[in-house]
């Protein structure tokens, strides 16, 4: 029996002190040794801290601070104080948005188990351990069909989907938000809502503000409106900027009052087209906004900063019944970046040329060129009866993190 062992990690000597991060197999970039976690799109981060910052500044330099002249006591400077503060609290939202773990789960070192066997034991034929694509679960008495992720090779909880961009299966995944640079999901989607509804505030807050100084110039001067605008071209710039911006964050603000009544996230809404009979989840407006808002954030389930351990090595499996992905010759629908496991190693049937004994063989040559990460273990007392046509020298197809294993070794 041919028995293939999967690449075991050498023992380095600097392996030893990797951390997690260092080590990390999503497209995520990490800040300060790990502290902070953002998505590949990070550099946006910077566009949404200016679209944010420059705004405020423009509006304490050129209107703040001739409302300062134009009120007596603290009113005028409360004008800029609050401008201020709220733009730091705003920016403090986004932070905690954009650099904490949204909801990560970890990845497997190997997948599961098989739990099904696909074959006929009465042909005469050996059975392939296939793992189920879908899996049915019961939580809090209702029963949700789980899919399996090949890229993290688990299966993903309710509620949980892969992302496509960051490459990692996240919690109660609601989208990805280029604006701020990382999944908006279970772990970080309260301080998202209050960014986004914060900054539709600040919008409302600069535009009243510069409709006042407009209408102070207009008093004073005693002057149409017209010539009144005329007079400060930053206030009539401030005013249209977030005229359009709150149509855009306010929306959005919206729009997620909406989910978070039903107890939606954006995927599912887009997705599934929930209404109030069919959505599970939903727990009534009172009980959905104390999920979101009052429920304590669960904490992650990755330590970015702790030293990599070391991996057990996988049990050997048989290429005769070898393990199959359940996504092998299927469609992937809703893995948006799954890939095949590295040991997706099986039987071939092909029912048209009657031949369905198609096993992989490696001869004497090819064993003694392979590498010590990639032994083949014949075992001597059991044979395997090849058809006449099987060629020799099979073309074993390895995936990329064997090839790269390879070269490394060379």
């Amino acid at each position: 029996m041919y028995v293939v062992t999967p690449p075991q990690r050498s023992g380095f000597g600097s392996d030893c002190d990797l951390r997690v991060y260092q080590t990390w197999k999503g497209s995520n970039i990490f800040c300060l040794q790990g502290r902070f976690i953002f998505g590949p799109d990070v550099r946006s981060l910077g566009l949404t801290i200016s679209l944010i910052v420059v705004p405020v500044t423009i509006f304490c330099i050129f209107v703040g601070s001739k409302l300062m002249e134009d009120f007596s006591d603290s009113w005028g400077v409360s004008i800029v104080f609050v401008a201020v503060v709220f733009t730091i609290y705003d920016l403090i939202l986004l932070m905690l948005t954009s650099g904490r773990d949204p909801g990560i789960i970890p990845r497997n070192s190997h997948p599961p188990e098989p739990e099904v066997l696909d074959g006929n034991t009465g042909s005469g034929t050996s059975q392939t351990p296939r793992l189920p694509r879908v899996k049915e679960v019961e939580v809090n008495g209702k029963i949700f069909k789980v899919k399996y992720c090949d890229t993290c090779m688990l299966y993903r909880p309710p509620r949980c989907s892969h992302c496509s961009i960051c490459n990692n299966c996240v919690e109660r995944f609601d989208h990805h938000c280029p604006w701020v640079g990382q999944c908006i999901a279970q772990r970080n989607y309260r301080f998202f809502f209050m960014f986004v509804f914060s900054t539709t505030l600040l919008c409302v807050y600069v535009f009243a503000f510069c409709c006042v100084y407009i209408k102070k110039i207009k008093e004073s001067e005693d002057i149409t409106i017209l010539k009144a605008m005329l007079k400060t071209p930053a206030s009539i710039a401030l005013i249209l900027y977030t005229f359009i911006s709150t149509f855009f964050v306010g929306g959005l603000t919206c729009f997620h009052l909406y989910l978070i009544s039903t107890n939606q996230t954006t995927y599912e809404n887009f997705r599934y087209s929930y209404d109030r009979l069919s959505n599970p989840h939903n727990k009534g407006v009172v009980d959905n906004f104390k999920e979101i808002f009052f429920s304590p954030i669960p904490p992650s389930k990755n330590n970015f900063r702790a030293v990599v351990p070391k991996e057990n090595p996988m049990p050997p499996r048989s290429v005769v019944g070898g393990f199959m992905s359940p996504n092998m010759g299927k469609a992937n629908d809703d893995i948006e970046m799954g890939r095949k496991g590295v040991w997706a190693m099986a039987e071939h049937g092909d029912g048209k040329n009657g031949n369905n004994n198609e096993r992989f063989h490696v001869n004497d040559n090819e064993l003694n060129e392979l590498s010590p990460d990639m032994r083949t273990i014949v075992d001597g007392d059991e044979q395997i009866d090849m058809p006449n046509n099987h060629p020799r020298n099979a073309n074993w197809e390895m995936s990329p993190e064997v090839m790269a294993l390879s070269a490394r070794r060379a």
